[in-house]
């Protein structure tokens, strides 16, 4: 048995379901569990809900007899300095697929060996582990949703693990001052595994079967909204799908594969379950493609228009365009948007205004409580047509998509309150009244 073991938590926010912490509370005498706030990696938006999460764990690893140990500083120096001060024979940590991910478990490798010490990276992150699957025909992933999907299904899971009963931390540590929150989180969202798994456990009782007909319903509240869990780890997107499948009568993953590939209609869980396949297509995309937040993952030739006045007024809601400027809006003071809405004011900016979707994407990095670098920018460039889009020319009407998703215009009033007093079959196309409406833009572009 070795003696003591660190486990660098990251994206991981979590003790059940967690490999790399179970794997150690099984194999060691004493762990370790660490987190370091380095300087390198801000928070911005996310440090409330990050300060929530880390408060949360540390209670929960407080409650099994652990403990969670900040340092504050560079990851690696931080690690090694205490790999050394408590003479720990291995490091484990969860593997990511990101630049500054990968970065930073290569240096861990690097002076792991140096120092003479295990070092392991473990799955949890996602479903199926990023570099699980190859296409048959040859590359190192797969470019297109719909075959990953087919063998995503197929691919056999890992056990979902329980939370360690006990956690032996070795006596006389500095247990460490929390990072600051840097702002207030916000109202909708609180962090921690234990507010995630509340959040996870009512969603699938009582909304996952309407999921397959209400998630497009953008002012409705028919989303699980447990995108910001799964990008702190708070939720295991593993232990998500078993409940899912379970909560839904879905089957087992196969039946997913299968569903997809005869066009049959699926279940509320069947759909939310292929949401989840696309967080972990987009991983496996990352993984292969890092640059993702900043290359075109296929060049295509765009000519993008340099017009900070456009983008502004775009990322402060005052396009002109109601339900573009709903769901900006919704983002500045939620730190969340319906993932229509995403749809909506990605392609506005890009086929619209015809402004470079990296200023899309990161300001999008920068507020939403979801965002990481896979996802995000995955999205971004699939709107975008320099992604894993088959169709990179696909029109949106946006018109017409206010008009299915919002009919009566309730999204639109709650988040554009100037629009209120605004007939619903006018609502979504305010530049056509007599005088406008007072204190709301034209559109930027004209609608047709």
């Amino acid at each position: 048995m070795t003696d003591t073991v660190i486990v660098l938590f990251s994206r991981d926010l979590r003790v059940h379901d967690h490999p790399a912490l179970a794997a150690a509370c099984e194999r060691a005498r004493h762990v370790i569990p660490l987190f370091v706030a380095d300087p390198a990696i801000p928070s911005g938006n996310r440090g409330g809900f990050l300060a929530e999460c880390l408060a949360d764990l540390r209670g929960s690893l407080r409650g099994r007899g652990g403990e969670l140990i900040v340092r504050h500083g560079d990851t690696i120096a931080e690690t090694m300095r205490l790999a050394e001060e408590t003479r720990a024979q291995a490091v484990h940590t969860s593997l990511d697929v990101s630049t500054l991910a990968r970065r930073r478990q290569r240096r861990l490798a690097e002076e792991c060996e140096r120092l003479r010490m295990a070092f392991r990276v473990f799955p949890g992150l996602t479903i199926v582990p990023p570099d699980a699957l190859r296409p048959t025909g040859g590359g190192d992933h797969y470019r297109v949703f719909t075959p990953y999907l087919r063998a995503w299904a197929r691919q056999p899971r890992r056990e979902v693990l329980k939370a360690p009963g006990m956690v032996h931390v070795p006596g006389g540590l500095r247990a460490g001052k929390l990072p600051g929150p840097g702002r207030e989180p916000y109202e909708l969202f609180r962090g921690g595994e234990e507010v995630g798994r509340r959040r996870m456990e009512q969603w699938l009782r009582h909304c996952v079967e309407d999921y397959a007909d209400g998630h497009d319903d953008m002012a409705g509240n028919r989303t699980s909204r447990l995108s910001p869990y799964l990008r702190f780890g708070c939720v295991s997107p593993l232990e998500l799908e078993a409940l899912a499948r379970d909560a839904g009568g879905a089957g087992d993953a196969r039946d997913v594969g299968e569903i997809e590939e005869e066009g049959e209609d699926r279940r509320g869980a069947d759909e939310f379950v292929r949401q989840l396949c696309w967080r972990d297509f987009f991983y496996q995309v990352t993984r292969a493609f890092p640059r993702i937040n900043r290359d075109d993952y296929r060049p295509r030739g765009h000519e993008w228009r340099d017009d900070d006045h456009a983008a502004q007024a775009w990322k402060e809601g005052m396009t002109g365009v109601p339900i573009v400027d709903a769901g900006m809006r919704q983002l500045l003071t939620e730190g969340w948007m319906h993932n229509r809405a995403r749809l909506i004011a990605g392609s506005f900016l890009v086929r619209r205004l015809g402004v470079d979707w990296r200023v899309g994407a990161d300001h999008f990095f920068d507020l939403l409580l979801d965002g990481d670098v896979a996802n995000n920018y995955g999205n971004w460039q699939w709107v975008a047509g320099t992604g894993n889009d088959t169709r990179p020319n696909r029109p949106v009407n946006h018109i017409r998509q206010a008009r299915r998703y919002d009919p009566d215009g309730e999204y639109v009033r709650r988040h554009v309150p100037e629009l209120d007093a605004v007939p619903t079959r006018m609502i979504h196309e305010p530049w056509r009244l007599p005088s406008g409406v007072p204190g709301y833009p034209a559109p930027l572009v004209p609608m047709g």
